[in-house]
């Protein structure tokens, strides 16, 4: 029977709670908040399977809401077909020695934290070039998932450039994050990172990220977005850092 060991459940546990409530004010940053802290206590694989249900569950429930579903996989499809190929391509990446994975972690957490203090966003792209950067931009977030566990470069600018409006937004988030945890944990599967034992562990993590992005809901009312923000980069901007310095 599995037992996990009762401080680092503890510790795990804060993780999942604080990056569930980050999720649930600003709609993502679930698995950049979890595998930033996570990567300070394991390897990235370990803390990659044990990411994989809060994050499934969570993404699901924010690709469910809304009436855009079909007409974004019509859109995006080229993008979720890149991101699987680029998982399978990088498939290995997170378990190769020499700290690479770490590197490249915390080089994904500054690059996205500095885009993010500077407001950066991609020109739109012209109708008829869409599809094939869709899928060129799919492959390098599939890439990057694979060797990192985070799956939101260059996903995430993407999408805000594609001008979707707030719902629609919220629940392509959903969709790329969806089927970026599902070819992660196939991947994670194959090198047997993910197992019976950190499936169990996976599945204790639901209870806090739930509670977590429940809490940032009710928050996201209460605080300033902009404030919120600036703070939540800031600070991934310091973890990044933190993480090449290990990884170098």
């Amino acid at each position: 029977m599995f037992v996990p060991d009762v401080h680092e459940f503890m510790l795990v546990s804060f993780v999942f709670l604080a990056a569930g409530g980050v999720k649930g004010v600003l709609g993502m940053g679930l698995p950049t908040v979890a595998m930033g802290l996570l990567g300070l206590m394991m390897p990235v694989a370990e803390g990659a399977a044990l990411l994989v249900l809060p994050a499934l569950a969570t993404n699901l429930w924010q690709m469910s809401r809304g009436g855009h579903l079909r007409a974004l996989l019509k859109r995006l499809w080229p993008m979720m077909a890149g991101v699987c190929f680029g998982v399978w391509l990088g498939r290995g990446w997170m378990a190769t020695p020499g700290g690479h994975a770490m590197l490249w972690l915390g080089l994904s957490l500054v690059a996205y934290a500095l885009a993010g203090l500077a407001g950066l966003r991609l020109p739109p792209p012209r109708p008829q070039r869409e599809a094939g950067l869709s899928g060129l931009i799919g492959t390098l977030t599939g890439l990057l998932t694979a060797a990192t566990g985070v799956f939101v470069l260059p996903a995430v600018p993407w999408l805000q450039a594609l001008g979707l409006k707030k719902d629609e937004m919220a629940q392509a988030l959903g969709l790329s994050f969806t089927v970026s945890t599902l070819a992660l944990a196939v991947a994670l599967a194959g090198s047997r990172h993910l197992n019976a034992d950190s499936a169990a562990q996976s599945l204790l993590m639901l209870l806090p990220a739930m509670l977590g992005m429940w809490l940032g809901q009710n928050l996201r009312d209460e605080l300033s977005q902009n404030g919120f923000r600036a703070c939540f980069m800031g600070g991934l901007l310091v973890l990044g850092g933190w993480l090449v310095w290990r990884g170098w």
